[in-house]
């Protein structure tokens, strides 16, 4: 018998005198719902079995195991299970991924996003996007292929037989093939200044859409932008007003000086004629990039040339070589794609019209060859910039106004309604973020 101040009798050597009762399960709770099946327990230090995966301890998986706890002074022999211990504090677990209805993810988008975001402009509406596009490059297509043509159909006879063309007549086809090339070039860049606006628009407003994951067609677009019109073209214009006044000037000073320099100064002015064109090369760029988000505040946001520019000038300023690097990348890549659409063509339609018989027949397949390469290669370059320009305009918006919380909003409650409303063009309004 113990007297109460000694170990019991049968207790191990070692073991404390005052040991916890046995374990057992907690009685039911009183408010457990009539009929309901009382919550399993689990004795202690037995395994979970079937225990269902959300209640057990490592539900919120794989944990950190804690170091193994001292021995308690009085029940040296009963240690808690290896890895408890707390969990960790909420908002500590794995990020649901950003919600995304339409072509991109709406949060701040990286490199990849915007690149992935234009395909999929270009593929959730091909016949608004490649269509238009093809229309565009089509009508700035013709006349300079016309240009090409000319100048080598007047060379053929030349090629053929170069001893039987006389000095002058070889001059006058000069002149008369030199003239057609310009002309066709001029008549090209005017048709592409025109169109390659206009497209600008309705496809930068298509893109508006298609972020929440609607689509538009063509005249739908076209009558959402057509009133945006005059201010894509004064855009336009100031940008080309920015990028040729000085090019203009300094060819102008290098006549001038050229004209009135002995043979001993030509040196000296090739060295200040590279000189500035490294220095233009850098002015264009840095220009370019500044204002390379004007047209997309001009559509989306509807305001004037002026203030569009000061628009883009003003999300470019918090991350400008950012902005210069995706925009170069773009030309880059679109340049080296274009070109492996455009070459076969061209090259193709060359021949045909440096090497043919001078027919019509001949004229006419050389200038159609020529033809589909620039189409093709103008096809794939006008909705590829302007989709990266738009998107590069949402990202700057998302990290500088925080405008990816109005998107998610809107984005959820049209989701909700099944259908993307119209009023979706709206929220691009810059009353709508936080740098309003």
């Amino acid at each position: 018998m113990s007297d109460g101040h000694g170990p019991t009798p049968g207790t191990p050597s070692g073991w404390s005198a005052e040991q916890p009762p046995p374990y057992s399960a907690p009685p039911a709770s009183p408010w457990t719902a009539p009929g309901a099946q009382p919550q399993q327990q689990v004795p202690y230090g037995q395994p979970y079995g079937d225990t269902p995966p959300h209640q057990r301890p490592d539900a919120l998986g794989p944990q950190t195991p804690y170091p193994p706890h001292p021995p308690h002074p009085n029940y040296p022999h009963q240690q808690p299970p290896q890895g408890w211990g707390p969990h960790p504090a909420p908002g500590y677990g794995p990020h649901a991924p950003a919600l995304r209805p339409g072509i991109i993810p709406l949060r701040p988008l990286g490199l990849g996003d915007i690149l992935d975001g234009t395909i999929k402009l270009i593929r959730s509406n091909p016949k608004a996007v490649l269509g238009l596009s093809a229309v565009a490059a089509l009508l700035a297509a013709v006349p300079l292929a016309i240009g090409q043509v000319f100048v080598l159909n007047s060379m053929s006879g030349m090629l053929s037989d170069p001893s039987s063309v006389s000095t002058a007549e070889s001059e006058l086809t000069t002149i008369y093939g030199v003239a057609g090339q310009y002309i066709g070039s001029i008549i090209s860049y005017a048709i592409q200044f025109v169109v390659v606006t206009l497209l600008t628009g309705v496809l930068t407003r298509i893109l508006g859409r298609a972020v929440f994951g609607g689509n538009i067609t063509a005249g739908e677009a076209w009558q959402l932008v057509k009133g945006r019109v005059p201010a894509l073209f004064g855009v336009v214009g100031l940008m080309a007003v920015i990028m040729l006044v000085p090019l203009i000037v300094f060819v102008g000073l290098i006549v001038a000086l050229a004209a009135n320099a002995s043979s001993s100064d030509a040196g000296w002015i090739a060295l200040v004629s590279i000189l500035f064109v490294i220095v233009y090369l850098a002015y264009y760029l840095y220009f370019r990039t500044r204002f390379a988000l004007a047209s997309p505040a001009v559509v989306l946001e509807g305001r004037g040339p002026l203030d569009a520019m000061r628009r883009s000038w003003h999300l470019v300023s918090g991350d400008f070589w950012r902005c210069f690097g995706i925009l170069l990348l773009t030309s880059l890549l679109v340049g080296l794609v274009a070109s492996i659409l455009t070459v076969p063509f061209t090259l193709a339609g060359t021949m045909f019209g440096m090497f043919g018989a001078g027919s019509a027949a001949t004229t006419v397949v050389s200038a159609v060859l020529i033809t589909i390469g620039a189409t093709l290669g103008s096809m794939f370059t006008y909705p590829f910039e302007a989709g990266v320009s738009g998107l590069l305009y949402a990202d700057r918006r998302m990290r500088s106004e925080a405008f990816d919380l109005v998107l998610q909003t809107a984005a959820v409650e049209q989701q909700r309604q099944g259908w993307v409303h119209a009023s979706a063009d709206e929220l691009w309004h810059p009353s709508n973020s936080a740098g309003s």
